[in-house]
């Protein structure tokens, strides 16, 4: 999935296009006859709404072109790493040793935030499925084989649970969202963290597991696949008209998937937020919070060669920043909270 964006000089003003024609080598007064390339690749969480980001403000600033790839967040941080893009995109964030390998340093920073949810397939179901922490542990542990089992219909009286296999539809590439699951997972099981499959972009599922690329691939097959449980941003299930579990929190609570819980799941992270901008929710408190939340962070080089590459791409991330989130709600994410909003516009200043 590529999108391509263009940029131009009514946001970012005069100083920036005179850089440009600087840089495409022709006078301040004549019209630019090149533009400037800013190749970014990544997560697929954030993908539609980096698409919608991407589309408005071109339709503003004709003057540069914004490559995003979405091929995953491993991918992304590999390019990003190589220096083969200028920004990337992950739900991973990038660890110490990754962080210390570029010189010129990098800034992590949250852009959004979503909810990973696990959506399902099965018919004539006469309301929403809850899942109890230990039943969703052993369901994608592969332990509860089908879908009447007792550990699950015990918590579904009402529910005409079929006498089903289990599917499960997991990513088939490098992902942070399988990242943003299983460290939620590790942080409620003792057994997924020490004998199961752990924390990992990339892990093992049980054999059964029907693995596919990207958010829209996962969504796509829980759609067409009777049966099937898997783990995907909500606003992919949520265009799809996928139904969705209602998970048991840290509370004891059963939570719906929806804006509201996921903001009050966001709603004391500012006060956790270390400098680096790196924070992780695995478990989020709160009795109306749903359980399983992340920040998806847009990675940044801490200092560019090019001066009007870097004015540009500034911009267009504070925008995204700022008038960017009124479109994060519409498209199944959840709104940066205000205070970190300002660290994210604060991290992005400080690139030169």
């Amino acid at each position: 999935m590529n999108f391509v964006v263009t940029v131009k000089k009514g946001i970012i003003g005069s100083y920036i296009f005179g850089l440009v024609a600087l840089t495409i080598g022709v006078v301040a007064d004549a019209a630019p006859t090149s533009v400037i390339m800013l190749r970014g690749a990544g997560a697929t969480f954030p993908a539609p709404l980096y698409s919608a980001w991407i589309k408005t403000y071109s339709a503003m600033n004709p003057l540069v072109h914004i490559d995003y790839e979405a091929v995953g967040s491993g991918e992304g941080v590999r390019k990003f790493l190589a220096r083969e893009v200028e920004f990337a995109a992950s739900d991973a964030a990038l660890s110490d040793e990754q962080m210390a390998a570029l010189d010129d340093g990098v800034r992590l920073i949250p852009a959004t935030a979503g909810m990973v949810v696990l959506a399902y397939n099965l018919r004539n179901l006469n309301g929403p499925l809850k899942l109890s922490r230990e039943a969703y542990v052993a369901l994608l542990a592969g332990r509860i084989t089908r879908w009447n089992d007792p550990r699950i219909q015990g918590l579904n009286p009402g529910l005409p649970l079929p006498n089903l296999d289990v599917t499960i539809v997991s990513r088939l590439d490098s992902s942070g969202t399988t990242y943003a699951l299983t460290n939620h997972l590790s942080a409620i099981s003792a057994e997924w963290r020490n004998r199961g499959p752990g924390v990992g972009k990339l892990v093992d599922w049980p054999g059964n597991a029907m693995a596919v690329r990207g958010n829209e691939g996962v969504a796509s097959r829980i759609k067409m696949s009777e049966g099937a449980i898997g783990y995907i941003q909500y606003g992919f299930a949520k265009r799809l008209g996928l139904p969705m579990a209602w998970l048991q929190n840290k509370s004891g609570q059963f939570v719906e998937p929806n804006e509201r819980t996921g903001q009050t799941a966001l709603a004391s992270s500012a006060a956790q937020m270390p400098a680096n901008l790196r924070l992780f929710l695995p478990d989020p408190d709160g009795a109306e919070a749903y359980p399983i939340v992340t920040f998806s962070w847009l990675l940044l080089y801490g200092k560019y060669s090019d001066p009007a590459q870097s004015a540009v791409l500034k911009d267009f991330v504070l925008w995204g920043l700022e008038e960017g989130q009124g479109m994060a709600q519409s498209l199944g994410y959840v709104p940066l909270p205000h205070d970190i909003v300002q660290l994210s516009r604060a991290a992005v200043d400080s690139i030169e």
